[in-house]
């Protein structure tokens, strides 16, 4: 196929057209570790309360690619200087970035893989890309680990105002409908700048920086950390759990091949070999879906009862409080849980548990936002915004939450 063949565009319901910037970029797309995330979809569980909420990774991904290309204009034309392999380094690393997620992206994490984080996968995938590439993507992952000596380019990768939350807020409040997240990052990133190798906002980008802080606010509260997403997400890390339990006691349950892999084997990041990384790649959504429908069959009570949840959107009860949930809150419900469904008072934590959520917009303790003022100084956005609210939303808000079922209401 021609380099000119390569040069494709995607058309995006949020940006319009996309452009693939070079052959390199378009055949990386093409690879089966990023069609995969095609079949990983964007928001978990989130559809289950916003029905339009279905885009996918790989929407995503792309966005970010089209963000990238946006700020690489501003800041060449700014006078900033990057080369041609830097400014590929940088396409690549935000194109790669999200590519470890597996299915519903943080239940596996926290299942039926040994606390293996999505950017340690991804960075796994991209050194086999990188040897498939013959070393074509050696300077993006240096930017991707922080090992580069030019510090903004990891901010417009990961940093608290990167490309990758500007494209995520934008496109999730657009195919949820919740308007709150809709950002304006054409404007932000008109008003990036770099000073001294870091990345900073030009002081009359300052009301937009407090617009994207106060709308990840919002879609948090409102969209990620959704009581309904929330428990939902929390059942199917359940269902996980309890299928790898069975499993490793002798219990053969009906999935497809990669997720019986990990079912079967204890998986840390010391144990992932390239094998485990084929299996992984594999591994989306329908995997996921496929194995609780077939679950609901099963015999075991705790088994079917939670994959059916899932499957007919009927989930266990959910309360938030801004109080701690007492543990002797729990103890009657679970015996009379136990009680009627002839299980033990340990299985009930499958169906009667608590546990906390947070919330933090702005972090003081990360990399700052910098704000170049007009006077050259630089200082943190916190300090140079008048608007009080920006300094609540640096602090932690705490919620707590009590699951149980519906019947022992």
């Amino acid at each position: 196929m021609s380099q000119i063949n390569k040069l494709k565009i995607f058309n995006d319901p949020i940006y319009g057209f996309i452009t693939i910037p070079n052959a390199l970029i378009y055949d990386l797309i093409q690879h089966p570790y990023f069609q995969r995330l095609r079949r990983i979809s964007q928001m978990g569980l989130s559809y289950l309360v916003y029905p339009g909420a279905n885009h996918t990774r790989f929407h995503h991904a792309l966005g970010c690619l089209h963000l990238m290309q946006k700020a690489v204009d501003v800041l060449r034309f700014k006078g900033i200087s990057l080369s041609k392999e830097e400014e590929n380094a940088l396409y690549i690393a935000i194109l790669l970035h999200d590519i470890g997620h597996g299915p519903f992206s943080h239940a596996m994490e926290r299942s039926i893989v040994e606390d293996v984080h999505h950017e340690e996968i991804s960075l796994l995938f991209m050194n086999q890309l990188n040897v498939e590439f013959n070393g074509q993507l050696s300077l993006a992952i240096q930017v991707f680990k922080g090992d580069y000596d030019r510090i903004f380019m990891l901010q417009l990768i990961s940093s608290q105002l990167d490309m990758d939350r500007m494209d995520y807020l934008k496109r999730d409040s657009f195919y949820s409908g919740v308007s709150e997240g809709n950002v304006n990052s054409e404007r932000l990133i008109q008003m990036m700048n770099v000073v001294d190798d870091v990345l900073v906002i030009e002081e009359k980008g300052i009301y937009s920086v407090e617009k994207f802080l106060m709308s990840r606010r919002l879609m948090y509260w409102q969209v990620y950390l959704h009581k309904t997403s929330l428990v939902a997400e929390l059942i199917l890390t359940k269902v996980l759990k309890r299928a790898k339990e069975l499993t490793l006691k002798g219990i053969k349950l009906p999935c497809s091949k990669p997720l019986s892999f990990f079912m079967e084997n204890k998986v840390t990041m010391e144990t992932f070999d390239a094998q485990t990384l084929d299996l992984f790649a594999q591994l989306d959504d329908f995997d996921i879906i496929g194995a609780l429908k077939a679950w609901q069959k099963e015999d075991d009570f705790i088994l079917s009862s939670l994959s059916k949840m899932i499957v007919n959107r009927d989930l266990l009860k959910i309360k938030l409080t801004s109080e701690k949930v007492a543990i002797e809150e729990l103890q009657p419900l679970k015996e009379r849980f136990a009680l009627e469904n002839s299980i033990s008072l340990l299985e009930t934590n499958y169906f009667i548990f608590r546990g906390k959520i947070k919330n933090q917009a702005y972090s003081k303790n990360a990399e700052p936002i910098r704000i170049l003022n007009k006077d050259k100084t630089i200082e943190d956005v916190v300090d140079a915004s008048d608007q009080l609210n920006l300094k609540s939303l640096s602090k932690s808000v705490t919620k707590y939450y009590l699951c149980f079922p519906k019947q022992l209401l």
